[in-house]
Formats: C-alpha cells, sequence, structure tokens
C-alpha cells in the first residue's frame, strides 16, 4: 500500500511539472456603480479628491458611484460647492490638446493652442465628450482617461469613465448639485 501511495505522489507530483500552471488573470478595477431609479429626488453629487471617487445621491439614497481622475498638484481642481451650468455632448478644450507628427504619432501629449506647431505637424483640442461645467473659468465633469484608479492625474476638470459619462449626463440637469471636498491628507497612489 505504502509503494503505491509514493508512486502516485511522484505521478501527480510529475505531471504538475509538465503542466505548468497558467499566470493566474489579474482583476480589472470595478470603474463604476450606477442604480438610480431616477426618482423624485434631485440628483446630486460629491467628488472626493483625497479617494478620487464621486459618490451619487437621489435625496438621502446613494444610486451611484465612480472612480474619477481629478487635477495634478499644479492644475489642482477646486474644492467648494458647484452647480451644473453648461452641458455639452462633444466639447473640445479651449485649453489643452495634443501635437501629432505628419506620421501620425503624438510630438507633444501637453500642448495648448498657443505651443508653437512645428511645420507638417497638427494641434488636436482635448475631446471632452458629455462635458458638465462647473465653473465659468473651464472646470467640468467629462468622459476621459483614468489611468490609475485613485490618483489624479488631470489639468483641473474631473474626468468620468468612458462608458459612465453618457450614463451620468443622462441623469444630470442644468442646477445640479457638485460637492467637491478633500477627506483628509492626500497620498499619492491611495486608492479609496
Amino acid at each position: 500500500m505504502r509503494a503505491a501511495i509514493i508512486f502516485l505522489t511522484a505521478v501527480l507530483c510529475s505531471s504538475c511539472a509538465i503542466f505548468a500552471p497558467n499566470e493566474p488573470a489579474k482583476a480589472a478595477y470595478v470603474m463604476y456603480e450606477w442604480h438610480d431609479d431616477g426618482g423624485p429626488e434631485e440628483l446630486a453629487a460629491e467628488i472626493d479628491l483625497t479617494t478620487q471617487k464621486a459618490t451619487f445621491t437621489r435625496g438621502s439614497r446613494e444610486v451611484g458611484w465612480c472612480f474619477v481622475s481629478t487635477g495634478k498638484e499644479v492644475h489642482m481642481t477646486p474644492s467648494g460647492i458647484f452647480h451644473v451650468s453648461e452641458m455639452v455632448v462633444d466639447k473640445y478644450s479651449t485649453n489643452y490638446g495634443w501635437i501629432t507628427a505628419p506620421d501620425g504619432s503624438v510630438s507633444n501629449g501637453d500642448a495648448k493652442p498657443s505651443t508653437p506647431v512645428p511645420v507638417g505637424h497638427a494641434y488636436h483640442p482635448s475631446p471632452m465628450k458629455y462635458w458638465m461645467r462647473l465653473t465659468w473659468y473651464g472646470v467640468g465633469m467629462h468622459a476621459g482617461d483614468i489611468p490609475r484608479p485613485g490618483v489624479a492625474a488631470s489639468h483641473g476638470c474631473v474626468r468620468l469613465p468612458r462608458d459612465f459619462a453618457p450614463i451620468l449626463y443622462k441623469a444630470v440637469k442644468v442646477g445640479t448639485s457638485v460637492r467637491v471636498i478633500r477627506s483628509g491628507p492626500h497620498r499619492r497612489g491611495q486608492l479609496g
């Protein structure tokens, strides 16, 4: 019996060496949750600059949340209470964009309209789809890249996950309240 167990163990262990396990799949971030019932109460948003998350409520009920990407240190998103004052589905930035070379590659990924454009290159204003203006000086919420959830990366606007922005845009209206807060000390790379 003992010899059979040793033989079986040797066969099973050697089979593990023959069939090396694959790397486990990495989990993807859940970027948002939305369960708004469109009830009679007003929708409101709270954006936390520390955790880089937004929560959405109707009355006292939470109806969703999402990761956001707000302004980096040199372009900090202002805190305070704001109200959506303008909504535009296909808006382009008048302040930021990028420059491409003749072959289509990006030659300057952080350009302004005043940045000199080399001959043959082209300036492209940054798209800000599903724009919801918060300030008169150009800060708003819109669809955009969130390269690292929990880390600020924008020029001051509040970037929303691209597939979530149209959902929120349909629920928001001019006048929707947006409270921007800092919940505690900001730490680089912090997830909420």
